[in-house]
C-alpha cells in the first residue's frame, strides 16, 4: 500500500489518509490502542497511541511506551511546531513525537527534558521508509523494548568522517559542505561541522559570524585553531558551537576564523598537530554519526590535517577545464597524506567520488558539454563520479545571503537550503546527495 501526498490538500486529509488510513495501521495500531484528540489539562493532543492495549484510556508514568502524532496542513512549515511538540512529550512523559503535514515526515524522541530528531523523510518516500519507521514507533518494536529516555540509544555504526576538499577555489566546497549536513541532519543523523578554512566561509554560510564590529568578534578566541593547538586542553565540547536558526535542528559546529592562517607557522612546528584532530574526534565517536570537514583549497597544514583525520572524501567540482586539470594535484596530494597515514596505522582514505557541483542547468549545456566533462574526469583521471549533481540554481545562493534588521544594523541570517525552500529541486538534489552518502559509508 502506498500514501500519495498530492491527496492530503488540508489538515484533515492529512489527519484522515496519511495518519489513520495508512500510518497507524501499517505501525501495527489497532483502534484499541490509538485515541484520537486527545485532551489534557491544557494539551490537546491529535492522536495518542499506546503499545499495549489501553482501555480504559489512562496516561501517566506506567504507561511511557507511546506515540504522539501530530498533523499540520500541508501549507505549513513543520520548524513552527516543534517547540511545541517539545512541550507535549516532556509534559505528558511521552517517549516519541510524529509531526507530518503530508509533504514531510518527521519523529522525535523524548530525551530528559528536550527532544531530538530520530527521523525525517519527505511523505512521497513514506512507502519506501516505513520498515524504519516500524523499528523506531512500530507498536511490536515499543511493546518488546523498555523505554529509555535519559540518553541517546547506542549507535548502530561508528561515526564516519568525511572531508570535501579539492584545491581549485569557486566549485562549490561550501555549499556542498552546509547543505549536506543540513540533509543528513534532517534525515535524523547527528552532526559534526568542522571549518579547517582559514577564509571562514562554513563559519558565515552556518550563521555563526553576528558581529558587524570586531570588539564584538566572539570567535577569535575560540575556534579550530584552539583544538589542534595543545592536546592537553580545548576539546570539542569546549569549541563547538550550535549554528541555531540556520537549520532545524540544529547542528553542532567547530567555527574558523581569518585569523586561522597566523598560526599556521606555530602548528607546522609541532608534529602533533597534524593528529590533534583524530584524537579529539575519538572522544566523541559516540555523540556524532557523521563528521564534515570543509578544508581549504591549498596544500597547506590545514587540509592536511583534514584529509588525515578523515575517513572519506568527496571532491566537489564544477567538471570545468581548470577544476579538472587540478586533479592531479588533487591526487598527489592525496598521494602523500595516505603516505603519512600508513605510518600512524590508518588505512588509505576512501574517495566517495567526484561529485558535479555548480553545474549549469542550461539545456544545450546539459545536452553536449556535460556529458564530455564527466568523461574526462573518468577517462583522462581516473577518478570515479558520484551519482548526485548539484546543480548551480538561484536559491542555492540566495539561502545563504538572508539577513535580518537589529536596530539599524542588518546581520547576517543564512539559511540552510532546507529552511529556505524545502520543495526546491536544490533540497531535493541535496537530499538525494545525503542518501547517496549514508548508502556508501553504510550508515543508511
Amino acid at each position: 500500500m502506498d500514501f500519495n501526498p498530492e491527496l492530503c490538500r488540508n489538515e484533515s486529509e492529512v489527519e484522515s489518509k496519511l495518519i489513520v488510513q495508512y500510518l497507524l495501521p501499517q505501525l501495527g495500531y489497532t483502534p484499541d490502542s490509538w485515541y484520537q484528540e486527545v485532551a489534557v489539562g491544557s494539551i490537546r493532543l491529535d492522536f495518542l497511541a499506546f503499545a499495549a492495549q489501553v482501555i480504559p484510556f489512562m496516561l501517566d508514568d506506567n504507561s511511557p511506551l507511546s506515540v504522539v502524532m501530530e498533523a499540520k496542513s500541508p501549507t505549513q512549515n513543520l520548524d513552527t511546531h516543534v517547540r511545541k511538540l517539545r512541550r507535549y512529550l516532556v509534559s505528558l512523559n511521552v517517549q516519541y513525537g510524529l509531526l507530518t503535514n503530508g509533504k514531510e515526515i518527521r519523529i522525535f524522541e523524548r530525551v530528559g527534558s528536550d527532544i531530538q530528531l530520530r527521523f525525517s523523510c519527505l511523505g512521497r518516500e513514506v512507502a519506501t521508509k516505513i520498515d524504519d519507521i516500524r523499528i523506531l514507533i512500530g507498536k511490536d518494536t515499543l511493546k518488546a523494548s523498555p523505554a529509555s529516555t535519559e540518553q541517546d540509544p547506542p549507535r548502530k555504526y561508528p561515526m564516519k568522517t568525511i572531508a570535501v576538499y579539492h584545491n581549485k577555489g569557486g566549485v562549490g566546497k561550501t555549499t556542498v559542505s552546509v547543505n549536506l549536513a543540513a540533509a543528513l541532519r534532517k534525515q535524523g543523523k547527528k552532526v559534526l561541522l568542522i571549518d579547517i578554512d582559514s577564509q571562514a566561509n562554513t563559519t558565515f554560510a552556518a550563521g555563526l559570524v553576528k558581529f558587524q564590529f570586531e570588539e564584538d568578534d566572539n570567535l577569535k578566541d575560540n575556534n579550530v585553531y584552539h583544538l589542534l593547538e595543545s592536546g592537553d586542553f580545548n576539546f570539542i565540547s569546549d569549541v563547538v558551537k550550535k549554528t541555531s536558526y540556520f537549520n532545524n535542528p540544529e547542528i553542532d559546529i567547530i567555527p574558523s576564523h581569518i585569523r586561522l592562517i597566523d598560526g599556521q607557522y606555530k602548528l607546522n612546528q609541532i608534529g602533533a598537530s597534524k593528529t590533534r584532530l583524530i584524537t579529539k574526534l575519538k572522544r566523541v565517536e559516540k555523540e556524532y554519526d557523521v563528521v564534515i570537514i570543509d578544508t581549504p583549497p591549498s596544500r597547506d597544514l590545514y587540509a592536511e590535517v583534514a584529509l588525515i583525520a578523515a575517513d572519506y572524501l568527496i571532491i566537489p567540482s564544477d567538471l570545468k577545464p581548470f577544476a579538472n586539470q587540478g586533479l592531479p594535484s588533487v591526487q598527489e596530494f592525496i598521494k602523500q597524506v595516505n603516505e603519512y597515514r600508513e605510518v600512524i596505522g590508518k588505512n588509505p582514505i576512501s574517495i566517495l567520488g567526484v561529485l558535479p557541483s555548480k553545474i549549469s542547468t542550461h539545456a544545450q549545456f546539459i545536452k553536449h558539454t556535460f556529458p564530455k566533462q564527466r568523461s574526462a574526469v573518468q577517462e583522462r583521471y581516473g577518478l570515479s563520479l558520484m551519482d548526485s549533481i548539484i546543480f548551480e540554481r538561484t536559491a542555492l545562493s540566495h539561502c545563504v545571503n538572508q539577513t535580518i534588521l537589529i536596530g539599524d544594523l542588518e546581520i547576517p541570517d543564512p539559511k540552510s537550503i532546507f529552511e529556505f525552500e524545502i520543495d526546491s529541486p536544490s533540497a531535493q538534489e541535496f537530499e538525494s546527495l545525503a542518501q547517496e552518502v549514508l548508502e556508501k559509508v553504510s550508515v543508511a
